[in-house]
């Protein structure tokens, strides 16, 4: 039998098979707290038939595959091999920005595209897409889709997954399809486009949603070459506004009758210590703008497209005022000195940096999880807790509160900066993130994207699911060769 490296270097060519060790070390490990281990190599993949070969080779020689499209750095896990040999799939080559369809509003990628790459060329046909909170550079926007990230605009998403909508996906088990509206037809998207069809509906092909068994699934089912995204109108005017508070309690009920009236672009809900870190460029500023800014504030985020944007963003602007004042709080263009336009470009457009979230100390962990908005105070209060009795200064804790679906759920989100270089700080951080995982777990939170000890938490709380996932994961992946070992070893 032919052996993985000379099998991979037959479908990829020499130069795209990369086993030197500073190369294969970049992929051993990432910022998270999962366990450093070396994949066997590293192949660049440049299209659809590349990638079936190598999940067909793998298949053959029962090889374990971890498909990457986001460069570098990492933070959660997934990336990282989880049991020895394993090869990465490397797709963050696969750059092709295949269509834009203005009319339809649709684009189709490829899985290596960033942010400011499809925003790029998206603008030059009136088109924007929205994005996940300040996206690092080298962030697969496909990735982002699979991986249901919220978007900033969620009260005009229509279910998790919106904007996805179809995709070409090769299988674990070596089988290439299209999903959605995509699969009702031949498999040439250029013929398909000459039909006027366009990737728009996200169900089926017949009677079952696949691509709802690729999201949240890091990569285990199978791997993705090409997306259909829902695009929006660019806006003409953009505006960005502050609504201040002493305590989150005191935004619930304004937040609950923004989303009943579906009102605002962006709406989401932070701390001062989460915007802080967002706006600073420096552990200093970051220090004095967490004196500056208010205990908790909404963001309101109010855009006019083609069809009269003054006088759509006038009328919002009149009604989000009255409801703030109706409930005693005040809509501001601007925040401690911070104009709302300087919040907007910090949201909507990836950090130089890549990584804002360590600028305060260095280094950051993340616990998110999914719950309703009448619940997050009581989360914040257990996450309070075990940082009080983990010795973690309170003050350092970023929350971010975004709502999703429409605002029928929130994702929760805590940013915990820490100095990773410091061993005490360091081992405080790994207690910290493990027991406040385990207490919210506990308490109900919802881990809708489980990595690392997320998937164990939240599948041993739900037998019947989790019966389902191996049933699948045993019909797309018989011989469990995508990323072994993610999803509570399933």
């Amino acid at each position: 039998m032919i052996s993985i490296k000379d099998g991979l270097v037959e479908i990829v060519g020499q130069d795209n098979v990369l086993d030197t060790p500073d190369v294969l070390k970049l992929f051993s490990r990432d910022r998270s707290f999962c366990k450093e281990l070396t994949p066997r190599l590293v192949v660049k993949v440049k299209n659809a038939d590349e990638v079936q070969r190598v999940v067909q080779l793998a298949n053959q020689t029962k090889t374990p595959l971890i498909p990457i499209s986001s460069g570098p750095p990492h933070f959660k896990g997934d990336t990282v091999p989880s049991v020895p040999g394993a090869v990465i799939v490397d797709l963050s080559g696969m750059k092709k920005i295949i269509n834009i369809n203005r009319v339809h509003r649709m684009a189709v990628i490829e899985p290596g595209v960033t942010y400011a790459e499809l925003q790029a060329e998206l603008a030059k046909n009136g088109l924007t897409l929205p994005t996940s909170m300040s996206p690092r550079p080298t962030k697969s926007v496909l990735t982002s889709l699979l991986e249901t990230e919220p978007r900033l605009n969620s009260l005009h998403q229509w279910c998790f997954l919106d904007p996805l909508r179809c995709v070409e996906v090769t299988w674990g088990d070596g089988n290439r399809m299209y999903t959605g509206e995509a699969g009702g037809s031949v498999m040439d998207l250029e013929k398909q486009w000459t039909q006027e069809k366009w990737q728009i509906e996200p169900t089926g092909p017949m009677m079952l949603d696949y691509y709802r068994m690729l999201t949240g699934a890091q990569g285990t089912m199978g791997i993705v070459t090409w997306a259909s995204v829902k695009c929006e109108l660019l806006p003409q005017i953009h505006n960005m506004y502050v609504v201040p508070a002493k305590k989150l309690e005191d935004l619930i009920d304004f937040s609950y009758r923004i989303i009943h009236h579906r009102f605002s672009d962006e709406f989401f809900l932070m701390n001062g210590s989460y915007l802080a870190s967002l706006l600073g460029n420096s552990a200093d500023q970051i220090t004095v703008l967490k004196t500056k800014l208010p205990e908790w504030m909404a963001v309101v985020g109010i855009a006019g497209r083609e069809l009269l944007p003054q006088e759509r963003v006038a009328a919002q602007e009149a009604d989000i005022a009255d409801m703030a004042k109706e409930f005693g709080l005040t809509f501001s263009s601007d925040v401690a000195g911070i104009a709302g336009q300087e919040i907007l470009a910090a949201v909507q457009n990836p950090a130089e940096s890549g990584v804002w979230k360590g600028t305060y100390k260095g280094a950051f962990q993340d616990i998110f999880f999914t719950t309703t908005l009448d619940k997050t105070p009581f989360f914040i209060d257990e996450m309070v807790s075990e940082a009080a009795k983990a010795g973690y200064p309170i003050e350092d804790i970023g929350i971010y509160l975004q709502p999703q679906n429409m605002g029928t759920s929130y994702h929760c989100e805590f940013t915990l900066p820490y100095d990773n270089k410091n061993v005490i700080e360091n081992k405080r951080m790994r207690s910290l993130f493990e027991k406040a995982s385990i207490a919210l777990s506990s308490k109900g939170a919802y881990f809708l994207r489980p990595y690392g000890i997320w998937s164990r938490l939240q599948l041993n709380r739900d037998a019947q699911s989790t019966a389902v996932l191996k049933d699948l994961k045993a019909i797309f992946d018989p011989n469990g060769i995508m990323n072994p070992g993610k999803l509570s070893n399933y």
